[in-house]
């Protein structure tokens, strides 16, 4: 009889059950008047006297054992119940409806934050709608300097100061560069507003990630390997760069940065226009007047800067040639994109 509860205790630790069905049949099978278990009760009358406390306490523990097994196969059910009515979303409808996708800009500006982000820096936000010193004037740019002309610039009011629309996220970091005392490590993304006629190749507003670094002793050797890391993350580890010089009123001195060609390696093709290289940003060490006229010492603190248009970093990657196809949300061209979100 020992070998006969022992059996039935092994066979009810390893009891499973998927429903209460299940659960209702265990009990008749081992808990009911006609279960395994009461026929051994009836059985423990035969059992001789000397064995029955031995056995006695056997069953008990069987008894015990089943009745809590049952109990914690009821619980388990009731949690998984209720488990599964927590992930019911009740606003959903009644009908599927199809995933949506990220937009290809969010996906290279995404890209761009994670790498510049394992550098250290770290992002800076600031208004659309700014005024003349913050896009132009701190930044070193002259009365007479053709950015500030109706031709490029949205003017919102003329007196008494210029409110414009921001024509680069720069106005970011003068702002906090005003804000903060060096060191600085910051990028600076936003959409930026120009007075051109839109084509295939250019729009009135577009979207840029700027950064900069300032603290002591920052070369150019610095800027330069700061964006070759760049580069070879973004468009693979056999990107080469090369730095041309080149002149914007706030930094000095000044380069346009090209990558070479990822779709030729370098050879020469249609996209790059047989040269092998392609531009892709602008960059420089920040202009000492600059940091002046916003209350950094030139003499203790030196930096760099760099900008680049995302949508060209995006034409670049995913081979988009016109540029109105970012900003028209036709469907279609969105789902283009859906294997790399």
């Amino acid at each position: 009889m020992i070998e006969k509860i022992n059996s039935i205790l092994e066979n009810i630790n390893n009891l499973k059950a998927s429903s209460a069905e299940e659960v209702e049949q265990i009990r008749i099978k081992y808990l009911s008047k006609k279960g395994e278990i009461s026929a051994l009760m009836n059985e423990f009358r035969n059992v001789p006297a000397d064995q029955k406390r031995e056995l006695g306490q056997k069953l008990n523990q069987l008894k015990n054992a089943a009745t809590e097994k049952l109990a914690a196969l009821k619980e388990a059910l009731s949690a998984n119940a209720e488990s599964a009515m927590a992930d019911i979303d009740l606003t959903r409808t009644s009908t599927p409806t199809p995933f949506g996708t990220r937009h290809p800009l969010s996906l290279v500006k995404n890209e761009i934050f994670e790498i510049f982000g394992s550098m250290g820096f770290t992002i800076a936000e600031g208004p659309e709608i700014e005024d003349d010193w913050h896009v132009f004037s701190s930044l070193n740019f002259p009365p007479d300097h053709p950015a500030r002309d109706m031709q490029d610039t949205f003017f919102i009011s003329r007196s008494p100061q210029d409110i414009l629309l921001r024509t680069h996220t720069s106005s970011v970091q003068t702002r906090t560069m005003e804000a903060n005392r060096p060191p600085i490590r910051i990028i600076c993304p936003g959409r930026v507003y120009r007075n051109e006629a839109i084509s295939a190749r250019a729009h009135c507003f577009f979207h840029q990630v700027e950064g900069l670094y300032i603290d002591r002793n920052v070369s150019f050797a610095d800027l330069k390997q700061c964006l070759l890391y760049f580069a070879r993350e973004m468009f693979g580890p056999e990107t080469k760069i090369r730095l041309r010089p080149s002149y914007f009123p706030f930094t000095e001195p000044s380069a346009e940065m090209d990558i070479s060609c990822h779709i030729c390696g370098g050879k020469g093709c249609a996209f790059c226009k047989g040269t092998g290289w392609v531009e892709i940003l602008g960059c420089g060490m920040v202009d000492p007047n600059v940091l002046e006229a916003c209350g950094i010492d030139s003499k203790e603190f030196t930096g760099y800067a760099f900008g680049m248009g995302i949508e060209r970093i995006t034409n670049l990657k995913y081979r988009v040639k016109d540029l109105r196809m970012f900003s028209e949300n036709d469907v279609r061209f969105l789902h283009e994109f859906d294997a790399a979100r």
